[in-house]
């Protein structure tokens, strides 16, 4: 069974442009046929949930404000969470980026003498590529979520943040562990496959005394770390290891205790159709002789504090990770999450990703979008994802050119020409009459258009285009009108 080759997350630094990512993705039926099917079942449970409760607007509303309220005074209710869970018997590390949160783990792993670590599903492990950094330090990691662990012995990648193998069908899952199980008469039944697990996992919780786990929130009041999942295992990787250790990105403070009330609501509905969470598990600290007698919190900056400064995008850092965005999203249901190149896909991954990289690397994601709105419609927080798709568009065209560049590149000298054809009436009509003169030889007896030259051909690349008609409606009206005088 192999773990060294496992690897959580696609590196947004080396992962291809979306454009090109997206190829092999289009191009395979099966993955796509997944993604659409696991979509409309989560959409579906979704919106007859939200539908029941007449307040879901004002628990949008108070969601919104809250997250809101929480990063406008973020440097005092981190430090109030500090304090608490310190208070509590906890113990808090600050890790400024990547590298030194994967530092600190594993100098807390060494002083526990571990070998092995059981895990909970936790994005920011896979933000930071936790897994492989440990298994090069010798270190084995064991993914505890049933999509992790599919993902983790298919040695895969995550395409959802909900349910990660969601591209996976059951009779896949069970190629998978049937290979990496030894289990030769194992069937597609749900219930043999989750069996199966159980039988693998148990061993797991019982021996290894060490764990990892993310968290939804941290609550400032009290001090309290928040989990919420769906099977049960992050309440045993909570209750049986002797040491635990948390990484948490410094935007998931809650200030009050009262404020799970409006949160947990959300978040259910929005991520899997569920009036509750089947686990929701709360811990503050270290109580004798009750849990783990060991407990760090590593709370991680990197990038996000940059994010925070600025007003537009501040409002990235409000999301909860419920993936509402990446279900209703046009894009995302024909490319699926791999196309994306990172751990956070999507409309919301594709603002995130990039102010994480801090516009170095995965500058094509912002245009990984339709802006048809459909993100912001449901969005529990309503996080204005095409404000800020827009906002980063506008920067990526900006960032790094100087005006000499800028005189020399296609899409540059491309929106110049429009802005001036757009903005003279004569220009535009003269353009509309070369074009289709131009575009009549392209035309096929379809009357569609399957192939342009030069920069159009990135159109044509994944979609059609209709020709232009022989008359346009200003041609019409101004017809029309000579007709009836």
């Amino acid at each position: 069974m192999s773990h060294g080759s496992y690897h959580p997350i696609l590196d947004p630094t080396k992962a291809p442009a979306f454009p090109s990512a997206v190829l092999p993705v289009l191009r395979n039926p099966q993955l796509r046929k997944n993604v659409a099917h696991a979509i409309d079942v989560i959409q579906a449970k979704r919106g007859k949930l939200v539908a029941e409760k007449t307040d879901w607007q004002e628990l949008r509303t108070a969601g919104a404000a809250i997250r809101a309220h929480a990063l406008e005074n973020l440097g005092f209710y981190l430090e109030q969470f500090e304090e608490r869970c310190t208070a509590a018997g906890g113990v808090v590390h600050w890790a400024a980026d990547a590298a030194e949160a994967r530092q600190i783990i594993v100098k807390l792993l060494r002083e526990e003498n571990a070998s092995e670590v059981i895990k909970i599903k936790t994005m920011t492990s896979a933000e930071i590529q936790l897994n492989p950094f440990l298994e090069s330090a010798g270190v084995r990691t064991y993914e505890t979520d049933l999509a992790e662990i599919i993902l983790q012995l298919g040695e895969d990648e995550p395409s959802h943040i909900v349910v990660p193998a969601l591209h996976v069908n059951r009779s896949q899952v069970r190629e998978i562990f049937s290979r990496t199980m030894g289990l030769k008469d194992l069937s597609d039944d749900p219930k043999e496959l989750t069996n199966a697990v159980r039988t693998y996992l148990r061993r797991k919780f019982l021996d290894i005394p060490t764990a990892i786990s993310g968290a939804n929130f941290l609550v400032a009041e009290t001090g309290s770390v928040v989990v919420v999942e769906s099977e049960g295992n992050g309440r045993m990787c909570l209750t049986l290891p002797r040491t635990m250790i948390t990484l948490a990105g410094i935007e998931k403070v809650l200030p009050r205790f009262q404020d799970l009330e409006v949160m947990l609501q959300v978040l259910a509905r929005s991520a899997t159709g569920e009036r509750m969470n089947p686990y929701t598990s709360v811990w503050t600290g270290v109580k004798p002789g009750d849990g783990p007698q060991k407990f760090h919190v590593v709370l991680l900056d990197n990038g996000r504090s940059s994010i925070l400064a600025k007003k537009t995008e501040r409002q990235t850092l409000r999301c909860i990770r419920c993936a509402a965005c990446m279900n209703a999203c046009p894009v995302y249901r024909q490319t699926g999450g791999h196309a994306y190149g990172s751990v956070y896909p999507g409309p919301i991954g594709a603002i995130l990703t990039p102010q994480l990289m801090e516009l170095h690397h995965a500058r094509s994601l912002p245009y990984a979008s339709s802006l048809c709105g459909a993100c912001y419609e449901v969005c529990p927080v309503k996080i204005n994802i095409p404000e800020v798709l827009l906002e980063l568009r506008s920067r990526v065209v900006n960032q790094g050119r100087d005006q000499a560049g800028r005189l020399f590149d296609p899409m540059y000298l491309g929106l110049r020409i429009a802005s001036l054809i757009f903005s003279r009436a004569w220009l535009f009509h003269t353009a509309q009459f070369f074009g289709r003169v131009g575009l009549r030889f392209l035309r096929r007896k379809d009357g569609w258009i399957h192939s342009l030259p030069s920069i159009g051909g990135k159109w044509t690349q994944t979609r059609d285009l209709r020709g232009l008609p022989s008359q346009t409606f200003h041609g019409w009206w101004a017809a029309r009108k000579r007709e009836t005088k």
